[in-house]
Parts: C-alpha cells; structure tokens; sequence
C-alpha cells in the first residue's frame, strides 16, 4: 500500500497531492491518504507500507509521528531528509561540506558578526531558518535592518531569475526558469515559470545536491553565476507547477517501485 500524506498548501490550479493520485489510479496502484492530525502513531498499525510526503504542516506533532511510522514503514521522503531540507542552515552545511556551490552564507547570534558581514558585501540577503515559498526573504542593507538574532545571511548574487530543478533519484527530470520584479522569484510570490531544458552543469549540480541531503527526491533551486550555477536550497516535499515534464507520472512511477521493492 502506498500512503499518502497530502501536500497542505495545494491549491485549485496547483494540485500537486491530486495529480500523482490521478496517475497511480492509471496504474492500478493500490493507495490511501494519511491523515498524520488523524492518528496515534504509538498504537497504530500501520506498517509494512511506503508512505509519500508529498508535504506537511512544520510542526513538532507531524514530525514526530512521520518519525516514529518510518520505524515500520519506508517514507519518501525520510523524516531526516525532510527535517533537513526544512533548515536552511542544516542543508547550507551539508552542502559545503560536499563541495557544493553556494552563495557565502553566515548563521549567527552575533550582532557584531553579521554587521560585519554586512559590512564585506555590501548589504546581504535575510532569511528565516526555517521557512518555504520565499516568504520572509527580504535584503538587509545597513545593522538597522537586521532585526532580532540568531541570523542567517547570504550575499546576495546579481541575477534577474533563478531554476528549479526537479530531481528523482540523482537525475534532473525537470526544470523551471523563474522570474519576477523581486528578490526572490517564487511561483507563490509572484514569479513566473517557464519550463527549460536541463543542461550538463544543472543536471551535475542539482544531482549533487540531492546527494548531499541524501533525498530520494528533491527540488534544488539555482542561480545562475559566472557562467555557472550555485545552489541557494533544496526542497525535501518540493513543488514541480509549471514544469513541462510529466512529473505526477514520474513520481507515481517511481512510487510504485519504491512500494514493490520495499515488499521484497
């Protein structure tokens, strides 16, 4: 049985939950939805099975059960993933520490080191540690910006769009240019999607990423840099709207191999 936790932010035009539901029914496959507000992990008996976060309130309750039903069941992705996909910071250090282009990044409870780094490049690009859909992404420009501690902080990298790229299991299947007026060039804030071809650099890039936070699959957001790319993060229950590639198709298909070869 494949299990579903629904995505909470789908929408009317943006189903992500709904578009891979419709094609496992094409293939016969066998799924429910899973309520995780609806059950008590410690009892349930639940187990045995693959359980899909397409995605999920961030909230210590959810987590804790998706945690304790990975004990008997395979999730997609892994509770550990997710959780770290959902820092910023978490994700920022495994990335560095595989050799993976980022933006400088600082993450202090300093207030003398973040006004230095300010300092260094000139003003800097704020965002919450745990955060989706670009909100609260804002450019600090002088210490009266900053705000309140800890602070997590990048340079900010000229660019007038960024790429989301869709990875399954260390290949990019997918990818979208985003663009918009703003900082940040999220479908949710206002940015447009047009779907693109996956070039060399992308595919090695967005694949290393997805290596690096261990995800089965993932979404890896680029900017393009120096003729180059960089990554800024990597979405553990990641958003495909407006890509041109049949990912509902691509992640039943891969769901239900996940299923079969869990079963043994």
């Amino acid at each position: 049985m494949i299990r579903i936790v629904p995505k909470p932010t789908d929408t009317p035009d943006d189903n992500s939950t709904g578009a891979v539901i419709a094609e496992l029914r094409r293939e016969r496959a066998a799924f429910s939805l899973l309520d995780l507000d609806a059950i008590d992990p410690l009892t349930s008996s639940i187990a045995g099975d693959t359980i899909w976060v397409c995605g999920m309130k961030q909230d210590i309750h959810q987590f804790e059960c998706l945690d304790v039903l990975s004990m008997e069941n395979n999730v997609v992705n892994s509770p550990d993933v997710i959780a770290t996909c959902a820092s910023k910071v978490k994700t920022t250090a495994l990335l560095l520490r595989s050799g993976i282009p980022s933006p400088e990044t600082l993450f202090t409870a300093s207030r003398a080191l973040a006004e230095d780094f300010l300092a260094r490049h000139g003003g800097a690009v704020s965002k919450p540690v745990y955060g989706y859909d670009g909100i609260d992404v804002r450019m600090v420009s002088t210490p009266a910006d900053l705000g309140d501690a800890p602070y997590y902080l990048q340079e900010y990298v000229q660019n007038d769009r960024d790429y989301r790229v869709f990875v399954i299991e260390g290949r990019a299947v997918g990818a979208i240019c985003r663009q918009s007026p703003h900082l940040t060039h999220n479908i949710h804030q206002g940015g447009i999607g047009t779907p693109v071809e996956i070039d060399g650099a992308m595919q090695e890039i967005a694949a290393g990423a997805a290596r690096a936070v261990d995800a089965d699959y993932c979404g890896v957001d680029l900017l393009p840099r120096d003729g180059e790319y960089t990554v800024l993060e990597v979405n553990g229950t990641p958003n495909w709207h407006r890509m041109a590639t049949p990912i509902p198709c691509l992640m039943a298909r891969y769901l239900i191999e996940k299923e079969r070869d869990f079963r043994g």
